[in-house]
């Protein structure tokens, strides 16, 4: 499987055990399919970057993808509050951070790579606003799709690590990459923008979640996320 990783560093052997455990996903080297997308993570405003190419086998690797259809916006929801800082300032949003994790985490920290959605700065906004009751639950689904997310390969375990072969890196100019990575984000929040100017009457809210019968929780949330 080939990867990508944008860094200002060339990185030819990633080592385990290093790295933020605020990310998304927890400790662990991220990655993307997409050499265009690794290219806008490189670079920053003040910095070139480098695209590092790898490759990975996945023969013998455990692998926990949201993208499965058993898994929605929520379950990607709870891993997103168990290791990124949200700020909890208001009692509901504490209620619906305790909720969310109890009801919607599932066992995923045990795999040995991770497949999901990478929560850029507007879409981390996107989140919050949902913790807050600002958006409806079938917003925030479509607010993911808003500014071509992409999804990102996390490795998580020593083991794929230990399956991961450098290739290659390429320098990559913070020119050409940082617009694109300020257009990809502005065009996010813009329509999100115009999404939450919407009139909603009907749409599900984390309160109302937290208010339904459990027996008839999977259904709504299904629904909602029809629409």
């Amino acid at each position: 499987m080939q990867l990508y990783h944008g860094s200002i560093h060339k990185i030819p052997l990633p080592t385990y055990g290093l790295g933020n455990h605020k990310n998304d996903y927890g400790l662990g080297f991220y990655c993307t399919a997409h050499y265009d997308l690794a290219a806008e993570w490189a670079c920053s405003k003040e910095h070139n970057g480098f695209v590092n190419e790898y490759d990975l086998d996945i023969t013998s690797l455990t692998k926990f993808s949201l993208t499965d259809n058993q898994y929605h916006i929520l379950n990607w929801l709870a891993i997103l509050l168990e290791n990124r800082t949200f700020s909890l300032n208001s009692p509901i949003k504490k209620e619906g951070y305790k909720f969310l994790l109890t009801n919607f985490l599932p066992e995923y920290a045990s795999a040995d790579i991770i497949v999901g959605y990478r929560a850029d700065d507007s879409y981390f906004s996107f989140a919050n606003a949902f913790l807050g009751n600002e958006i409806s639950l079938s917003q925030l689904n479509r607010a993911m799709k808003l500014g071509d997310l992409g999804e990102q390969l996390v490795l998580k375990s020593a083991n794929a690590f230990k399956q991961l072969k450098y290739v290659n890196s390429y320098s990559v100019s913070k020119q050409i990459y940082y617009p694109k990575r300020l257009k990809r984000d502005r065009t996010a929040r813009e329509n999100f923008a115009t999404m939450r100017n919407e009139q909603v009457t009907d749409g599900l809210f984390l309160i109302d979640i937290m208010r339904c019968n459990r027996g008839e929780l999977n259904e709504l949330i299904r629904r909602e996320l029809s629409k």
